[in-house]
């Protein structure tokens, strides 16, 4: 299934705000905006993307991935398979004995649903050491210093609860409950999702989506569930069960079910401006991907520009803009980049060939050695990483500039938010390594892109 295509103006939108958007957008320190897709009355109205980014790119959604693990709680719900009213400790029989404290034995399905397990900040390590490799099991033998359900805290556990207890009631994976009610029926058939050593999905992080899939999951909820989910299970999820005390605004609006409200409507994010926007006050969705670590500018400039013009048959929803600026394009037609970019099929006449080491005066994280090629480039951080020179389809690209003497290699991935920049000394066989964002986590570069689970 692929949404319906139409104008702006067939669905009473002025499409001079969606590009007043993208320019607002364009200029922000720490904003790169990878993909935009918005949809009115159940319509695409806009769809762009940023070279090298594209329509059927998967790109990692971070806790994007939340909202989908809600779904599938969605899902075991209606069907009978969880209630939200049982304790975690009742899925997990086997560690009757081992959990004492009485917080942590009462913390119940809608606690963790909500990020209200009652502990008072983040303990996925401390988790993952106690609970020896199971975090849902460390979670709950670290007492809460709060009653559950009293008190939000971002907490990477409470999620993976949601995960393990879908992966226990169903029999199967994560992947798999939602292929058959969410994905397929939606037709999403590009995905995949990173998991751990024992192979299990992390719920929280690590799902890979197109923008379109993004935009088909919010577009499900905005119509109430449509034929798939009952419009009670969208009312629970999406509502504020719990206050949120954030530093940015948007995120203190409250949070649902894997989902944050917002100054209008609610939304699904990931580090680094994966958004899914549910504007119901516009009958709206948008869906963008990116590598943004000042996510409230995004939502600050869609407020401002991107909202008046999803309500204008309803008249203005804020102050309008005096001058509408213009992108390159019209709405529907990928856009260039901010940046200039090269024949990726052109030789890199010049690019020096050989080993490169770390330049000891730089602080190195991931990149122990660089080795260059006329055909290909390698970057070893314990597992080397090869990529193709002139090649622009595969899911990692090099860039080659000069920058003086010397040579910068943006190295892009491209199912990813992330980029990394290294900048070659011929002179000293040295290179200084920068990432525009680094990936979350000890994940090898290898790994920073979707896993090879799609249908």
């Amino acid at each position: 299934m692929t949404l319906p295509r139409s104008t702006p103006a067939e669905q009473g939108v002025d499409s001079r705000g969606i590009d007043a958007f993208g320019a607002a957008l364009d200029p922000l320190p720490g904003v790169e905006t990878h993909s935009l897709m918005v949809v009115r009355h159940g319509h695409v109205v806009a769809e762009r993307w940023w070279r090298p980014y594209g329509p059927d790119r998967a790109h990692l959604l971070y806790s994007l991935s939340k909202s989908f693990t809600s779904t599938a709680l969605g899902f075991a719900v209606t069907e009978g398979l969880v209630d939200l009213d049982a304790t975690v400790l009742s899925y997990f029989p086997e560690w009757e004995r081992r959990v004492t404290d009485e917080r942590s034995r009462r913390t119940r399905v809608r606690d963790v649903a909500s990020m209200a397990s009652g502990h008072t900040d983040e303990t996925i390590d401390e988790a993952v050491v106690k609970g020896d490799g199971d975090m849902v099991l460390g979670m709950l033998l670290m007492p809460p210093e709060h009653e559950p359900g009293s008190f939000f805290a971002y907490n990477q556990p409470c999620t993976n609860a949601l995960s393990a207890i879908i992966r226990r009631v169903s029999g199967g994976t994560l992947t798999d409950f939602l292929a058959a009610r969410l994905f397929r029926p939606l037709g999403i058939d590009t995905y995949g999702w990173w998991t751990d050593r024992t192979g299990r999905e992390l719920g929280f992080s690590g799902l890979h989506m197109t923008t379109e899939a993004i935009a088909k999951l919010g577009q499900l909820y905005l119509s109430g569930g449509g034929d798939l989910l009952p419009p009670e299970w969208v009312t629970e999820a999406t509502r504020a069960h719990v206050t949120t005390e954030m530093p940015n605004v948007d995120s203190s609006q409250g949070y649902g079910f894997q989902f944050w409200r917002s100054r209008h409507g609610y939304r699904g994010d990931g580090a680094y401006g994966q958004l899914m926007v549910v504007l119901p006050e516009a009958d709206a969705v948008v869906a963008m991907t990116a590598q943004s670590p000042d996510m409230q500018a995004v939502l600050d400039q869609m407020w401002t520009h991107l909202l008046p013009a999803l309500t204008a048959e309803d008249g203005p929803a804020g102050p309008w803009p005096s001058e509408w600026p213009a992108l390159p394009g019209p709405a529907g037609q990928a856009l260039g980049s901010r940046q200039e970019w090269p024949d990726l099929t052109a030789p890199f006449a010049g690019l020096p060939t050989g080993a490169f080491q770390p330049d000891p005066a730089s602080a190195t994280h991931r990149v122990h050695a660089v080795r260059v090629t006329p055909t290909e480039i390698t970057l070893d951080d314990g597992r080397p990483l090869t990529v193709p020179v002139g090649d622009d389809s595969g899911p990692v690209i090099a860039m080659v500039a000069t920058a003086g003497e010397r040579y910068r290699i943006d190295v892009v991935f491209v199912e990813s938010p992330h980029r990394l920049r290294l900048t070659l000394d011929p002179a000293t066989n040295t290179f200084v390594e920068d990432w525009q964002t680094e990936p979350l986590g000890p994940t090898r570069l290898g790994y920073l892109r979707m896993p090879i689970t799609s249908t």
